[in-house]
């Protein structure tokens, strides 16, 4: 078996210095540490776990609270990178449920259960007793587009992108109808619909209460019975803002259904950026949310606080996505003024 003095020999360092490399503490250069850790792989060195947790008091195991929705690929993007960056600095992750098998334990129970030297909670129900248990404990926690008091937090620019895209859609393709089939209620719904007036109100755009309609994140068929309601308006939208891009494929249905073309009957424009906006055809016009960005930052500030509690300070993160756009808006020239508010 090899072992730690082994390496120590053969990169001509102490073993304090191996043992700084192996486990990324500071103390050694970042060139010298890269070396001594590709000695180790050629070596064939594999840290035993037991021994470090009790050298370190730490078991280098991230817990990951994913309460649903593992399927929305915005968020497995976010999930993948969390892992790859957690992994460059030897952490392992662990998903976290409220039930394991006969057992029914809070996720700071399954936390603690699993030994999780800290939490990031990607996706859930963050207003649940569960997850403010977990949020208020001693468990170092990072979540994801929300956020908790004394936490850190990575956060998608949902106000300011909502903005971004009514200004395009006024600004650069002449629209000034704009329907928003809006996700679930709360703080990301909220921020997006403030953005959205807000940007509406810069541009002197009017919004009728029947332009903005409630559906659900992710479910075609919510924003397909939404987009309904908005056809049968006597004014109809000229383009009509989707939850996310899988929404819109809900939408897209009932036009079809109604023999309406997209973008030549109707303007379209998702969220998220995911791979099926690329696919799809015509391509979507979509905001695309930086979810690689906003998983290593997740990793990156765990592990920050994991490793240097007495110096770490939470912090709010906002992450800005960009335009993405497609052929699924098409430009209008139907009025030459924005409409007033009232």
């Amino acid at each position: 078996m090899v072992t730690i003095k082994m390496i120590s020999e053969r990169c001509g360092l102490s073993i304090a210095a191996v043992s700084k490399a192996l486990n990324g503490q500071p103390g050694i250069s970042v060139e010298k540490a890269e070396q001594v850790r590709q000695v180790a792989r050629e070596m064939g060195y594999y840290p035993n776990a037991a021994a470090r947790t009790l050298k370190t008091n730490r078991s280098h195991n991230i817990g990951v609270l994913f309460q649903d929705q593992l399927f929305h690929r915005l968020f497995s993007v976010i999930l993948e990178a969390a892992r790859c960056q957690a992994e460059r600095y030897g952490y392992d992750v662990t998903f976290l449920s409220n039930s394991i098998s006969d057992l029914h334990m809070s996720y700071y129970e399954h936390a603690k259960y699993r030994q999780c030297d800290g939490v990031i909670i990607v996706q859930g129900d963050f207003s649940s007793p569960s997850l403010q248990r977990l949020a208020e404990s001693e468990i170092p926690v990072v979540s994801i587009d929300h956020i908790y008091n004394g936490r850190t937090a990575v956060v998608n620019d949902n106000a300011g992108s909502m903005e971004q895209v009514v200004r395009y859609l006024h600004d650069e393709m002449g629209h000034c109808k704009i329907a928003f089939i809006h996700g679930e209620d709360g703080d990301v719904t909220r921020q997006r619909l403030a953005g959205f007036y807000r940007g509406c109100l810069a541009c002197g755009i009017e919004v009728p209460d029947d332009y903005v309609l409630p559906a659900l994140y992710a479910r075609p068929e919510a924003s397909g019975l939404a987009t309904r309601k908005l056809l049968t308006l006597r004014e109809r939208p000229t383009c009509i803002l989707y939850p996310d891009d899988m929404a819109y494929l809900g939408g897209l249905s009932e036009l079809e259904r109604q023999g309406l073309s997209v973008p030549d009957d109707m303007s379209c424009f998702g969220y998220d950026g995911i791979y099926l906006a690329d696919v799809l055809r015509p391509q979507l016009t979509t905001y695309r949310q930086d979810a690689e960005r906003m998983g290593r930052e997740a990793a990156d500030q765990l592990i920050s606080a994991i490793e240097q509690p007495k110096i770490y300070l939470p912090q709010t993160i906002r992450v800005t996505g960009t335009i993405q756009p497609g052929a699924t808006v098409k430009k209008w020239g139907g009025e030459k003024k924005s409409r007033r508010f009232a």
